[in-house]
Parts: C-alpha cells; structure tokens; sequence
C-alpha cells in the first residue's frame, strides 16, 4: 500500500541533550531526528512527516559487485525519518500530562496543514521490557489510543486518518538500556502512497 513510511517519535526523553551523552552507535540505531524545546515547531514537524518526493531516489554501491559493473548501482532502501519529542504520561498510565498536551498541540497543527491533509497515520504505543509483554503491549496500546483521542477530541482530526497501535516493548529505540526513557514512547508514522 505504501512505498515509504515517515515518522515522528514522541519519547520520554528529549534528543539534544542525549545527543550530548549517548554513544553515537545508540544514537545510529534511532534512525531518528531529536527535536526538543524551541526546536519542536509546526514546521520541524512537517518536515518529519512530510512524504520525500517520489523522484528522490537514494543510490549506492553495492560491495558484491565490481564497481565498474552496470549493475554496481543500486536503488538503497529510504530511512524512514523521524523525530523524537516529549510526550510523558502519568506514571504506569496513558494520562497525557500538561507537558504532554502542549507537544501534542504542535503535531495536531501539522496534521491539520495543507501538506498532510490527504494521508493517514499510524499512531504507535511504545513501552520499556519492564513488566510482564502482556502488561507491556496493554500499556502502550492504552498510550496510543490516548493520543489518538486527545488529536481527535481536541482538535478535530478525523478519526479516519488516525490508527492506534499497541508495539508493546518489542522495538525499543535505547538498545543498551531497555529500561531507558526513551523507550517509553509514542510514535506517528505516515502512511505515504
């Protein structure tokens, strides 16, 4: 259905500051933009969202094939891009909190804008191993659907374009500590055509 997915991820923790502190091979396996305070705009998260034009292709050498082979070429897969956000909740729940909300507001104002009016999204909960999987996938579901109705009943956005998803703790973004905020989190993704 969709040749390309972007993302912006609402973590618990704030990306400039871990930038600062975290290896960059954490950072690497994020494949993701950390965006925090002045720098979480409309805009910034237009650009998060907003689908790469069909025509930007991404080309690269393939390591098995000669480099002077026609076939050396090759299309490479497109990162799926996304930004990291603050967005917590109370404790062990899906009560947004006023921080929460105030993030929330700024990303209800890009899915409103021209440029994403005509796509869909996919609003994933995430959460950290801690707990049991079921407790885990139950939470971040909850988490999901919390956000996918305060953009719905706060600011109108169509319940057509929003599906709640429930990842449980199976794709966490700090993978040298699990229990890490930062996998506490929830994720928009666009469904581009």
């Amino acid at each position: 259905m969709s040749n390309s997915i972007h993302r912006v991820t609402f973590a618990t923790l704030i990306g400039a500051a871990l930038t600062a502190t975290w290896p960059a091979a954490v950072l690497a396996q994020a494949d993701t933009t950390l965006l925090r305070g002045r720098a979480v705009t409309e805009a910034n998260v237009l650009d998060a969202l907003t689908p790469a034009a069909p025509e930007e292709k991404i080309v690269t050498r393939s390591l098995r094939v000669s480099p002077d082979s026609p076939a050396a070429a090759t299309l490479a897969p497109r990162k799926k891009p996304s930004a990291s956000l603050l967005i917590t909740f109370e404790t062990n729940s899906a009560t947004l909190t006023a921080r929460a909300k105030e993030q929330l507001d700024v990303v209800a104002a890009a899915l409103k804008n021209d440029k994403l009016k005509d796509f869909t999204f996919n609003v994933e909960g995430h959460a950290d191993p801690r707990g049991s999987s079921e407790g885990n996938q139950m939470l971040s579901q909850q988490r999901a659907d919390s956000v996918r109705s305060y953009f719905v009943s706060a600011h109108g956005v169509a319940e057509s374009r929003l599906k709640a998803v429930g990842k449980g703790d199976s794709e966490p973004l700090n993978t040298r500590d699990l229990a890490a905020a930062e996998n506490r989190r929830v994720t928009i993704i666009t469904n581009a055509q």
